[in-house]
């Protein structure tokens, strides 16, 4: 059996799971979807649940490699397959949560995802400088692609070129292609909030994660080494300029919430794309469909 509860960043998706989970102990179990919540020692800026979270229910996806380790969608993909083989061995349900559209669905939709090319990758490397050059080609090698990325995110735009050169065909071939949705594997359940309340509590919880520490936070992961993948989470790509570049502090926080309130944007397109996701407009309304699904029919995964 399983279930996913989708939505943006602050939409209180992690507090829904967590008190299903509680309500139905040694049934429910979580996995958590996020690109960021993986690395060990990320916890503040990525809400990510706490100690005594999770002690009170199993989580899965947590703290799976340092923070100055690149951690591969594939990969991610795999810990995903074998902690829900676990669950489902001790007869228990998985409760997918999270906020990262493309690594939900390289979980739900079980997506073909291409290898790594590390002599291409290389090669690009030396050119991430001319990233405009390097998003135009992309444009014509895979416009599809293309159009699902910033022009101004070198991250994405290195991994498609890196598929597309290595693999000889296009990076948004993999998967069925992102805007294709295949038939429901798991029921998707999405927590609806209005923008203006989201954009509240994002400037609220951000500026209580600067209160919990978050600033000293990011200050021991630059000292032990944060890979690429992890000094650009929102948030911490912001504080990182000011300890590394002097940008004033109160400019950086500013930065910060800002594109926390882009990234809720993003991720509200991105699960409103997909017309397979239940959308619930109430907490209680979400916990309620959680647990219909889980007890019915509709939570068997259909593969």
């Amino acid at each position: 059996m399983a279930v996913a509860l989708v939505g943006p960043t602050a939409s209180g998706k992690s507090a829904v799971a967590h008190q299903v989970a509680k309500d139905l102990p040694g049934f429910v179990e979580i996995a958590c979807v996020d690109s960021m919540t993986v690395y060990r020692g990320m916890d503040i800026g990525t809400a990510k649940p706490s100690p005594a979270e999770q002690a009170e229910v199993p989580y899965h996806l947590l703290d799976l490699v340092s923070a100055n380790e690149e951690f591969t969608l594939s990969q991610f993909q795999a810990a995903a397959r074998e902690s829900s083989d676990v669950i489902w061995a001790l007869g228990g349900a998985v409760l997918y949560v999270g906020g990262t559209g493309l690594y939900g669905r390289a979980v739900l939709d079980n997506f073909d995802i291409p290898g790594q090319f590390p002599e291409v990758r290389e090669a690009l490397e030396t050119r991430r400088d001319d990233l405009a050059v390097l998003y135009a080609e992309l444009q014509a090698l895979d416009p599809t692609a293309a159009a699902t990325m910033e022009p101004t995110n070198e991250r994405r735009i290195l991994r498609a070129l890196e598929v597309c050169l290595g693999a000889k065909r296009p990076f948004s071939s993999f998967g069925a292609g992102m805007r294709t949705y295949g038939r429901e594997r798991v029921v998707q359940i999405g927590l609806d909030v209005a923008l203006d309340t989201l954009d509240e509590r994002i400037t609220a919880r951000f500026r209580q994660w600067m209160e919990q520490g978050l600033l000293e936070e990011v200050a021991r992961l630059r000292e032990g080494g944060m890979s690429r993948t992890a000094r650009q989470a929102v948030g911490y790509r912001e504080l990182l300029a000011h300890l590394e570049e002097g940008v004033a502090l109160d400019s950086c926080v500013e930065a910060a919430i800002t594109q926390s309130k882009r990234l809720a944007r993003r991720q509200r397109s991105w699960f409103g794309r997909d017309p397979r996701v239940r959308w619930m407009t109430s907490t209680d309304q979400a916990m309620e469909e959680i647990r219909r699904v889980l007890e019915s029919p509709d939570g068997f995964v259909r593969d």
